[in-house]
């Protein structure tokens, strides 16, 4: 005797995401440890040398972190107002700190001493980097200022004075040390030459600047403001290469990652995203450890979220659980028993439902919370092999309020997603020819959900005219664009018209919108 075949539940359900390589890769990270600090998190910086310490700036101290015990080794406390901006030194040996006081610290990790206080500034200094391969640091500062100052003398080396407003954001190239970048709120980008002690380049990048970066060969720098990071070519005079608008929210921080293959920006619409370098695409949504063990974000509310890589799990000698619902155990002959989880293969309640015509009791099964809400393909399923069968409306006969209440909800809930429209349609107008004469004498919670239905429907009506009318309008957008290079030569050669490159660029345009519009209705 044949098999029953079980109803095919996965058509209607949402395609999974693309697995790549970059993915199973982030996806590693372990789950995140969360640390209440004193304050809102201002700065975080890897040391370069491992264990890969990171030092959290916030509040009145930068205290420093083991990645592992994630717990605090060193405790950086000679501020009396806020410290900004704490940064190692590329041996790991020091750090670099400005604050509320215009000051700039340094201080050696090992001893918690400080070494040298560098004034001059006239308002807070938000930002300071040590100069690759020099005994130098620079400071960014409200006062509208750069400085670059010398460390065993602490003597002022050079001041830049170009910005018009807060400068926030700075960047040293390691490839070229003798070049610094600054960043304000003025939206400007200005380069320094600290040999010839002018400004080389000035960009605009059309927001506020938050964060700056150098790329590894030095002859291309990003600026992070607003919703975009831009990409300028520093070789070609800042000549602006490309723009990229991920985030939804103020962009506040950038850095490398997988030995500078990847970039990942942070943002205030509370994620974590990771480019490409070659192509500065979209691989992946999530401070980066040196190498990628470790990734810590810092929050508004003081917490620091520590993202530490899970290790590699000992395979031998352990019981695997697939998620195939196979059990392995591994044997000292090295031969695997596959032991099949019979739970896997019982017979679905719907599947039992449906092979006995039991058709209420088959609706039923798939109506109940944990599976409407949570997997409404599965509903949506059933609903449209009772329809196959001519049997939806014996389904939905005889049923009580609170049965009534769970149908109608499930509609109202997903008619208008455009993977279920058209079954939702259906099996609705069903139910409704099902109720048409009760409808007056149903209680009145169903009667308002009948209602709440008819004006969503409404709603989705008038929304599709609205398109309707958006894409005529486009069409004579595109038709107005339509021209040739001589139109009168075309007439008396008596050739068609065609449209130009423009139009044709516009027409893609153009086409990509309602595509997008509609995509983002449904």
């Amino acid at each position: 005797m044949p098999s029953f075949k079980k109803l095919n539940t996965k058509i209607y359900q949402k395609g999974d995401s693309v697995v790549t390589p970059d993915y199973i890769y982030w996806k590693k990270l372990g789950v995140p440890v969360l640390v209440k600090e004193f304050g809102p998190i201002d700065y975080i910086d890897f040391s370069p040398i491992e264990p890969h310490h990171f030092a959290v700036t916030c509040s009145v101290r930068v205290q420093v972190y083991n990645p592992i015990t994630k717990l605090v080794v060193k405790n950086l406390s000679r501020f009396r107002e806020s410290a900004y901006g704490a940064v190692f030194r590329s041996d790991g040996h020091l750090i670099c700190a400005g604050g509320e006081e215009a000051n700039v610290k340094l201080f050696d990790v090992s001893t918690k001493s400080l070494l040298r206080l560098f004034k001059g500034h006239t308002a807070p200094v938000h930002r300071t980097f040590f100069v690759h391969n020099k005994p130098q640091i620079c400071s960014f500062s409200d006062d509208k200022s750069v400085k670059l100052w010398d460390i065993p003398t602490e003597q002022n080396i050079v001041t830049y004075t170009g910005h018009t407003d807060y400068v926030r954001a700075g960047a040293t190239c390691n490839a070229v040390p003798d070049i610094l970048l600054s960043g304000g709120y003025d939206n400007i980008v200005k380069m320094y030459d600290t040999r010839v002690e002018q400004e080389v380049i000035s960009v605009n990048h059309g927001s506020p600047i938050e964060s700056l970066l150098f790329l590894p060969s030095g002859g291309i720098f990003l600026s992070a403001g607003g919703t975009d990071i831009k990409i300028w070519d520093a070789v070609a005079g800042g000549k602006l290469l490309g723009s990229i608008s991920q985030h939804h929210k103020t962009i506040t921080c950038l850095r490398l990652a997988s030995d500078n293959k990847r970039l990942l920006s942070s943002s205030l619409d509370r994620h974590v995203k990771i480019y490409d370098i070659t192509t500065f695409k979209t691989v992946h949504t999530l401070g980066i450890s040196k190498n990628d063990d470790t990734l810590v974000v810092g929050l508004v509310d003081g917490m620091v979220c520590i993202n530490r890589r899970e290790e590699e799990e000992q395979k031998t000698e352990k019981k695997k659980i697939s998620s195939y619902g196979y059990a392995s155990y591994s044997h000292p002959e090295s031969v695997d028993v596959i032991v099949p989880d019979l739970k896997f293969d019982r017979e679905r309640k719907f599947d039992r439902h449906l092979r006995k015509f039991e058709f209420s009791k088959a609706l039923d099964s798939v109506l109940v919370q944990y599976v409407a809400n949570k997997n409404p393909h599965i509903t949506v399923s059933v609903m449209q092999e009772l329809i196959r069968r001519n049997a939806l409306h014996k389904a939905f006969q005889g049923r009580d309020k609170k049965s009534l209440l769970q149908i109608l909800r499930f509609f109202v809930r997903n008619i208008t997603d455009q993977r279920f429209t058209r079954i939702l349609t259906n099996a609705a107008n069903i139910f409704i020819d099902t109720y048409e004469e009760k409808i007056p004498f149903l209680p009145p919670d169903v009667g308002k959900l009948f209602v709440d239905l008819t004006q969503l429907l409404n709603q989705e009506l008038e929304l599709c005219n609205e398109l309707g009318a958006l894409e005529g309008m486009m069409n004579m957008l595109l038709a107005s664009q339509v021209v040739t290079e001589d139109a009168s030569s075309d007439e008396k050669c008596g050739r068609d018209l065609k449209p130009s490159a423009d139009a044709q660029k516009k027409f893609s345009c153009y086409t990509f919108l309602i595509d997008f519009v509609l995509y983002c209705v449904h």
